[in-house]
């Protein structure tokens, strides 16, 4: 396979980096390729049915279902951003410019640090209604949802824009090989030539906040519902309640886990295969898993899929 390398002479820069992704292993790619395109069109149709649910049913039109749609929008553009270019590395050797590895990455950050607040907000969003359902409709108005959402979306990109700021002031002249699948932060600025210390310092920190604080309102907000449930008497609704609330933490504990040890501790990977797999739970495992649990046991979302495949079904034998 044939492809340009571009490596430094004297003070030439790169112009474009080769995604190595799961090279060790040439014997299994035709295998990956099958499963994780499979993968790929699940979550694309799994997340995609929720947001045509969400807009045409009208009981769906509340504030937990209007995050919801926002997760499944969000988790449609998150693994679009880096799965494709893993998939082509399965086929044949994956490269990109070096402007186009940092777009990579600024959007990939962004949406992971908008998901982040995102899944804080559905916390708190299920807090309010759960312990407070006389005040929930007025706590959370049709505005106010709105102003959540463009709050969280706009915090992520504005967060992860200074990043690739610093990293765009990086030269980059040596090797020019990525050991990832995509353009994550540590591969890239493992390759700068100049000092990346001040970008290394501001991700640490900015991970810290981006990744403690809406895990820490996470936490808080499923102990107070957990405490409110326990109040209920036994029975089928408090049974439900704590179950749906194990998932959701399930899924919530493996996203923000892994980012953490990966941008908040990354000392404790050890290995760079360890580091893709750590990547793999939250690129494909949780966007996959996200809209599954939390519909799972919705009866209201089942009954608005079912509507829409019966109305498909309907045109087509028209």
């Amino acid at each position: 396979m044939m492809h340009m390398e571009i490596v430094s002479i004297g003070n030439q820069t790169i112009t474009e980096f080769v995604l190595l992704g799961f090279y060790d292993v040439p014997e299994l790619h035709l295998l990956f390729f099958i499963i994780f395109t499979v993968i790929y069109a699940s979550i694309i149709t799994g997340n995609m049915l929720i947001i045509m649910a969400v807009i045409r049913s009208q009981r769906l039109h509340k504030p937990m279902y209007f995050f919801l749609a926002n997760l499944s929008f969000l988790e449609i553009l998150y693994t679009s951003t880096v799965m494709p270019k893993m998939l082509e590395g399965f086929l044949q050797e994956a490269t990109i410019s070096v402007a186009a590895c940092l777009l990579q990455f600024f959007v990939f950050g962004s949406l992971a640090t908008v998901e982040c607040f995102l899944l804080a907000v559905m916390a708190y969003d299920r807090y309010l209604a759960i312990c407070y359902p006389l005040h929930y409709p007025l706590l959370m108005g049709p505005r106010w949802c709105l102003g959540l959402v463009v709050t969280v979306w706009f915090s992520g990109f504005m967060v992860d824009g200074l990043v690739v700021a610093l990293m765009a002031q990086l030269r980059f002249c040596g090797p020019n090989h990525i050991d990832h699948f995509y353009c994550d932060f540590m591969p890239v600025v493992g390759l700068a030539c100049s000092n990346p210390r001040v970008a290394q310092v501001t991700t640490f920190i900015l991970s810290v906040v981006c990744l403690s604080v809406p895990f820490g309102l996470i936490l808080t907000s499923y102990a107070r519902i957990m405490v409110a449930v326990l109040r209920v008497p036994a029975g089928t609704s408090r049974r439900k309640a704590l179950s749906t609330c194990s998932s959701h933490l399930a899924v919530v504990s493996t996203f923000y886990g892994t980012l953490m040890v990966l941008y908040a501790a990354p000392s404790a990977v050890h290995s760079q295969l360890l580091s893709k797999v750590f990547s793999l739970l939250y690129t494909v495992v949780t966007p996959i898993f996200n809209p599954v649990i939390y519909t799972l046991k919705n009866k209201e979302v089942h009954q608005a899929l079912l509507r829409i495949l019966y109305i498909k079904q309907t045109e087509a034998l028209d």
